[in-house]
Protein backbone atom coordinates (compact mmCIF):
# COMPACT_ATOMS: atom_id res chain seq x y z
CA UNK A 1 0.00 0.00 0.00
CA UNK A 2 2.44 2.17 0.71
CA UNK A 3 4.35 1.16 -2.53
CA UNK A 4 1.34 2.33 -4.43
CA UNK A 5 0.17 5.18 -2.21
CA UNK A 6 -2.98 3.57 -0.87
CA UNK A 7 -5.13 3.10 1.62
CA UNK A 8 -6.14 -0.59 2.92
CA UNK A 9 -10.04 -0.54 3.59
CA UNK A 10 -10.95 -3.59 3.52
CA UNK A 11 -10.35 -7.39 2.04
CA UNK A 12 -10.32 -10.87 3.45
CA UNK A 13 -8.37 -13.56 5.80
CA UNK A 14 -8.73 -16.63 4.31
CA UNK A 15 -8.98 -19.64 6.64
CA UNK A 16 -7.33 -22.41 4.85
CA UNK A 17 -6.83 -25.57 7.30
CA UNK A 18 -3.20 -27.55 6.08
CA UNK A 19 -2.00 -24.58 4.16
CA UNK A 20 -1.48 -21.86 7.05
CA UNK A 21 -0.72 -23.22 10.52
CA UNK A 22 0.16 -21.97 13.76
CA UNK A 23 0.66 -18.19 13.16
CA UNK A 24 0.38 -17.88 9.47
CA UNK A 25 -1.68 -16.03 7.54
CA UNK A 26 -3.22 -14.93 4.30
CA UNK A 27 -4.61 -10.75 3.92
CA UNK A 28 -6.26 -10.13 0.66
CA UNK A 29 -7.32 -6.63 -0.20
CA UNK A 30 -8.64 -4.87 -3.14
CA UNK A 31 -8.10 -1.49 -5.16
CA UNK A 32 -10.82 0.89 -6.37
CA UNK A 33 -9.72 3.85 -8.37
CA UNK A 34 -11.76 6.88 -9.88
CA UNK A 35 -10.96 8.43 -13.20
CA UNK A 36 -12.05 10.79 -15.44
CA UNK A 37 -14.47 8.74 -18.53
CA UNK A 38 -12.20 10.90 -20.98
CA UNK A 39 -8.96 9.51 -19.52
CA UNK A 40 -9.76 6.14 -19.20
CA UNK A 41 -6.87 4.09 -20.93
CA UNK A 42 -8.43 1.12 -22.01
CA UNK A 43 -6.72 0.24 -25.36
CA UNK A 44 -9.05 1.80 -27.75
CA UNK A 45 -6.57 4.48 -29.35
CA UNK A 46 -4.06 1.22 -29.74
CA UNK A 47 -3.27 1.68 -33.97
CA UNK A 48 -0.58 0.31 -36.41
CA UNK A 49 2.94 1.40 -35.15
CA UNK A 50 2.95 1.58 -31.80
CA UNK A 51 5.74 1.09 -29.50
CA UNK A 52 5.79 -1.61 -26.99
CA UNK A 53 7.49 -1.13 -23.94
CA UNK A 54 8.39 -3.20 -21.19
CA UNK A 55 8.87 -3.26 -17.71
CA UNK A 56 11.36 -5.71 -15.96
CA UNK A 57 9.71 -7.99 -13.41
CA UNK A 58 11.02 -8.90 -9.75
CA UNK A 59 10.19 -12.64 -10.05
CA UNK A 60 7.12 -14.89 -10.82
CA UNK A 61 5.05 -12.36 -9.40
CA UNK A 62 2.56 -14.42 -7.65
CA UNK A 63 1.86 -16.35 -10.60
CA UNK A 64 2.50 -19.92 -11.94
CA UNK A 65 3.24 -20.90 -8.44
CA UNK A 66 1.34 -24.54 -8.70
CA UNK A 67 3.75 -25.45 -11.58
CA UNK A 68 6.62 -23.96 -9.58
CA UNK A 69 5.77 -26.03 -6.95
CA UNK A 70 5.66 -29.16 -9.03
CA UNK A 71 8.91 -28.18 -10.46
CA UNK A 72 10.69 -28.09 -6.87
CA UNK A 73 8.70 -31.43 -5.72
CA UNK A 74 9.77 -33.43 -8.93
CA UNK A 75 13.26 -31.64 -8.89
CA UNK A 76 13.66 -32.40 -5.16
CA UNK A 77 15.66 -29.37 -5.64
CA UNK A 78 17.78 -27.33 -3.41
CA UNK A 79 16.28 -24.14 -2.35
CA UNK A 80 20.43 -22.36 -1.48
CA UNK A 81 21.56 -23.06 -4.46
CA UNK A 82 22.80 -20.16 -6.52
CA UNK A 83 20.39 -18.60 -8.38
CA UNK A 84 22.12 -15.24 -10.16
CA UNK A 85 23.84 -14.15 -7.31
CA UNK A 86 21.11 -15.50 -4.33
CA UNK A 87 19.67 -18.58 -3.55
CA UNK A 88 16.55 -20.01 -5.50
CA UNK A 89 14.38 -19.80 -2.34
CA UNK A 90 14.78 -15.91 -2.55
CA UNK A 91 14.94 -15.61 -6.62
CA UNK A 92 11.58 -17.27 -6.60
CA UNK A 93 9.92 -16.16 -3.07
CA UNK A 94 11.03 -12.02 -4.18
CA UNK A 95 7.80 -10.05 -3.86
CA UNK A 96 6.03 -8.65 -6.71
CA UNK A 97 7.20 -5.12 -8.28
CA UNK A 98 4.80 -2.32 -7.71
CA UNK A 99 4.59 -0.12 -10.84
CA UNK A 100 1.84 2.35 -9.77
CA UNK A 101 3.88 5.32 -9.28
CA UNK A 102 6.50 5.21 -12.11
CA UNK A 103 3.24 4.27 -14.39
CA UNK A 104 1.01 7.11 -13.15
CA UNK A 105 4.27 10.01 -13.84
CA UNK A 106 4.40 8.57 -17.51
CA UNK A 107 0.72 8.12 -17.78
CA UNK A 108 1.06 12.64 -17.28
CA UNK A 109 4.17 13.56 -18.82
CA UNK A 110 3.66 11.39 -22.30
CA UNK A 111 0.63 9.61 -24.22
CA UNK A 112 -0.36 6.33 -23.30
CA UNK A 113 -2.53 4.27 -25.38
CA UNK A 114 -2.76 0.78 -23.41
CA UNK A 115 -0.68 -0.72 -20.42
CA UNK A 116 -1.40 -5.21 -19.57
CA UNK A 117 0.20 -6.22 -16.38
CA UNK A 118 1.70 -9.59 -17.15
CA UNK A 119 0.13 -11.76 -14.80
CA UNK A 120 -1.01 -15.65 -14.87
CA UNK A 121 -1.58 -16.19 -18.81
CA UNK A 122 2.08 -14.46 -19.10
CA UNK A 123 2.47 -11.94 -22.29
CA UNK A 124 0.19 -14.49 -24.72
CA UNK A 125 -2.89 -14.23 -22.91
CA UNK A 126 -2.52 -10.72 -20.75
CA UNK A 127 -1.52 -8.31 -23.81
CA UNK A 128 -4.83 -9.78 -26.04
CA UNK A 129 -6.91 -8.16 -22.80
CA UNK A 130 -5.82 -4.14 -24.29
CA UNK A 131 -5.99 -4.81 -28.21
CA UNK A 132 -8.60 -3.47 -30.19
CA UNK A 133 -10.09 -5.56 -32.65
CA UNK A 134 -7.67 -5.48 -36.01
CA UNK A 135 -4.36 -5.41 -33.88
CA UNK A 136 -1.52 -7.82 -32.79
CA UNK A 137 1.50 -7.80 -30.52
CA UNK A 138 4.81 -8.25 -32.79
CA UNK A 139 6.78 -8.94 -29.91
CA UNK A 140 11.08 -9.40 -30.38
CA UNK A 141 11.88 -12.51 -28.07
CA UNK A 142 15.67 -11.63 -28.63
CA UNK A 143 14.69 -7.63 -26.92
CA UNK A 144 15.47 -9.61 -23.70
CA UNK A 145 17.09 -12.73 -21.77
CA UNK A 146 15.17 -15.27 -19.16
CA UNK A 147 16.54 -14.30 -15.65
CA UNK A 148 17.91 -16.59 -13.90
CA UNK A 149 15.07 -17.79 -11.93
CA UNK A 150 13.35 -18.22 -15.62
CA UNK A 151 15.87 -20.12 -16.67
CA UNK A 152 16.15 -22.70 -13.84
CA UNK A 153 12.13 -23.16 -13.74
CA UNK A 154 12.41 -23.65 -18.00
CA UNK A 155 15.17 -26.15 -17.67
CA UNK A 156 14.30 -27.95 -14.35
CA UNK A 157 10.51 -28.52 -15.24
CA UNK A 158 11.69 -29.24 -19.01
CA UNK A 159 9.08 -26.44 -19.78
CA UNK A 160 8.33 -25.86 -23.82
CA UNK A 161 9.42 -22.24 -24.27
CA UNK A 162 6.08 -21.26 -25.77
CA UNK A 163 4.53 -22.77 -22.91
CA UNK A 164 7.20 -20.31 -20.60
CA UNK A 165 5.46 -17.28 -22.15
CA UNK A 166 1.95 -18.78 -21.16
CA UNK A 167 2.70 -19.04 -17.81
CA UNK A 168 5.07 -17.11 -16.55
CA UNK A 169 5.54 -13.04 -16.59
CA UNK A 170 9.55 -14.15 -18.30
CA UNK A 171 11.18 -11.50 -16.58
CA UNK A 172 8.36 -8.96 -17.99
CA UNK A 173 5.79 -7.76 -15.49
CA UNK A 174 4.22 -4.83 -17.47
CA UNK A 175 3.73 -3.80 -21.34
CA UNK A 176 2.83 -0.25 -22.31
CA UNK A 177 2.14 0.66 -25.74
CA UNK A 178 2.42 4.44 -26.95
CA UNK A 179 2.75 6.05 -29.95
CA UNK A 180 5.79 5.64 -31.48
CA UNK A 181 7.06 9.22 -31.34
CA UNK A 182 6.84 9.13 -27.65
CA UNK A 183 9.18 6.26 -27.62
CA UNK A 184 12.72 7.90 -26.38
CA UNK A 185 10.78 10.27 -23.87
CA UNK A 186 8.67 7.68 -22.19
CA UNK A 187 11.70 5.10 -21.69
CA UNK A 188 13.43 8.61 -20.32
CA UNK A 189 10.77 8.95 -17.68
CA UNK A 190 10.42 5.39 -16.50
CA UNK A 191 13.91 4.95 -16.10
CA UNK A 192 14.51 7.99 -14.76
CA UNK A 193 11.17 7.06 -12.05
CA UNK A 194 13.87 3.62 -11.51
CA UNK A 195 12.57 1.48 -14.14
CA UNK A 196 14.35 -0.90 -16.09
CA UNK A 197 12.52 -0.48 -19.49
CA UNK A 198 13.01 -1.30 -23.17
CA UNK A 199 11.65 -1.10 -26.22
CA UNK A 200 10.09 -5.07 -26.52
CA UNK A 201 8.06 -4.86 -29.70
CA UNK A 202 5.23 -2.90 -31.65
CA UNK A 203 1.52 -3.27 -33.20
CA UNK A 204 0.89 -4.37 -36.04
CA UNK A 205 -2.38 -5.34 -37.95
CA UNK A 206 -3.74 -8.11 -37.88
CA UNK A 207 -6.45 -10.25 -40.20
CA UNK A 208 -8.44 -11.65 -37.50
CA UNK A 209 -7.52 -15.36 -38.53
CA UNK A 210 -3.92 -15.23 -36.37
CA UNK A 211 -2.94 -15.29 -32.66
CA UNK A 212 -2.91 -11.17 -31.41
CA UNK A 213 0.24 -11.62 -29.67
CA UNK A 214 3.03 -13.10 -32.11
CA UNK A 215 6.43 -13.72 -30.97
CA UNK A 216 9.25 -13.63 -33.03
CA UNK A 217 12.69 -15.15 -32.53
CA UNK A 218 11.82 -18.66 -30.72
Amino acid sequence: CELAGCSLVGGETAEMPGMYEGEDYDLAGFCTGVVEKSEIIDGSKVKEGDTLIALTSSGPHSNGYSLIRKIIEVTNADLSQDCGGRSLADALMEPTRIYVKSVLKLIKESDVNAMAHITGGGLTENIPRVLPEGCKAVIDTKSWTFPPVFQWLQKGGNVDVREMYRTFNCGVGMVIAIPASETDNALTILRAAGETAFVIGSIAKSTGDEHQVELQGL
